[in-house]
């Protein structure tokens, strides 16, 4: 993976994000691939378990905003600093998500093993 490949594959990541687009998210990733959403739980596993959690996810957060920083890149291994921000439904309060991401890559640039290690902030009313 290049860092140019890296960069538009987290454009992706986040346009999908912000469009709450699961099909989009989805398809970044192989067909087998394990996505661990946080170091201490299962990973998701297979396209279709990655989507059903993005779904679930998604589903409480509205106004959606992504963004990242590329912290090093190798043609097998990407890291990124991540966050996001989006307002929590129904409550409407802001949240803020920032974390790290590691990306293991298939040839074919989509990605076949993902951790992610992150924290949130959240503000109740």
């Amino acid at each position: 993976m290049t860092e140019a490949d890296f960069k538009a594959w987290l454009a992706s990541l986040g346009q999908a994000w912000e469009a709450r687009d699961a099909e989009a998210f989805a398809a970044l990733f192989t067909e087998d691939v394990r996505y661990y959403w946080t170091p201490f739980e299962a990973p998701k596993e297979g396209r279709e378990g990655v989507a059903a959690a993005f779904r679930a996810a998604v589903a409480r957060q509205s106004d959606i905003r992504f963004g990242f920083e590329i912290w090093g890149v190798t043609p097998e291994h990407a890291v990124a600093h991540w966050w996001r921000r989006y307002t929590r439904v129904p409550a409407g309060h802001p949240v803020h998500i920032d974390g790290v991401l590691r990306v293991e890559a298939a040839p074919d640039g989509r990605c076949r093993i993902f951790r992610e290690w992150w924290h949130s902030d959240e503000h109740p009313a």
